[in-house]
């Protein structure tokens, strides 16, 4: 942090990427993994979103045993699942109904962020599993990002200009979000917001075949994370280079975004998003059954202890 500072006094230009609000926000986001109390209460907090609103059928989150978590170690329940983007498997549990799954993922989270004070900021595919019974279960709240009422202003103006293609809405959207010191130029912002949109769609999912000794060939689906990466840096860039600075929660759901987009691809490719009518905030649900794992006391091979 003290580096980044000294780097920004020296060359002023770095200001603008504010290295010292990076270098801060990760060592934050570092304390706070590490704080298992703290992840704790996250989880459990959770749990209670998916209950008040009707949920613990088509998802779930590990329980916590707080008799045994300290701010060093968390004793949970394991949830026993399959990645996100094993679609094979996911078609197994689901009857051959993938797309159903990915919407109530993106439907759950999708209204935690808008009802919660706070929104998982980490759902990797290794965060998001699809549980035998066909839930969805959410794990790893160690990083958690929270919304300001000017920025959640701002992505429902984004969302609207993104719904109807028009970059010029997104610039002024974006525009309405961030900090900024000069007067930015519409016009060449849209622009710069096209190319990154086209870069975004051109981003490809990754086929892999493999021989089994059978004969058969197996295939499977997956997508380089350092692409999501190199779409949000880029994003960063542009507005950046156009004088503004954005807010970290902004970043934080742009890559929550840009992951659900992968899943996306891989389970739904067909789904149009914009116009599906089970895409929604907490969409329609009531097609996957619940299981009852949930409150009851769990064998020994059911308790996970994260350190």
């Amino acid at each position: 942090y003290v580096a980044s500072r000294v780097l920004e006094f020296v060359q002023p230009d770095f200001e603008r990427t504010s290295l010292s609000a990076i270098a801060g926000d990760i060592r934050t986001s570092m304390l706070e993994e590490l704080d298992f109390e703290k992840e704790a209460t996250n989880l459990e907090e959770f749990r209670v979103f998916l209950r008040e609103n009707g949920l613990m059928d088509v998802a779930t989150a590990p329980k916590v045993y707080r008799e045994y978590t300290t701010k060093k170690i968390m004793v949970m329940e394991r949830l026993n699942g399959v990645s996100m983007l094993d679609a094979e498997k996911i078609s197994e549990i689901t009857n051959s109904n993938p797309e159903t799954t990915i919407i109530t993922a993106l439907n759950v989270w999708t209204t935690s962020v808008m009802t919660m004070p706070w929104f998982h900021a980490d759902v990797h595919a290794g965060n998001l599993l699809v549980l035998r019974d066909g839930r969805v279960g959410f794990i790893d709240f160690g990083i958690v990002g929270r919304v300001s009422e000017k920025t959640f202003k701002a992505v429902n103006e984004l969302s609207g200009a993104l719904a109807l293609g028009d970059y010029k809405g997104m610039a002024k959207a974006l525009c309405n979000m961030g900090a900024t010191d000069d007067e930015v130029d519409i016009e060449k912002f849209a622009s710069d917001i096209e190319r990154v949109m086209m870069n975004l769609g051109s981003v490809q999912t990754d086929i892999t075949l493999t021989a089994m000794n059978d004969g058969s060939l197996q295939g499977s689906l997956d997508f380089d994370e350092s692409e999501v990466t190199d779409v949000l840096l880029d994003i960063v860039d542009v507005t950046e280079s156009n004088g503004l600075k954005l807010p970290r929660e902004f970043g934080l759901l742009v890559k929550q975004s840009l992951y659900f987009d992968r899943y996306l691809k891989i389970l739904a490719p067909n789904l149009d998003v914009m116009s599906d009518e089970r895409v929604g905030l907490g969409g329609n649900m009531e097609d996957l059954n619940g299981g009852n794992v949930n409150g009851a006391r769990l064998a020994p091979e059911e308790v996970l202890i994260d350190v």
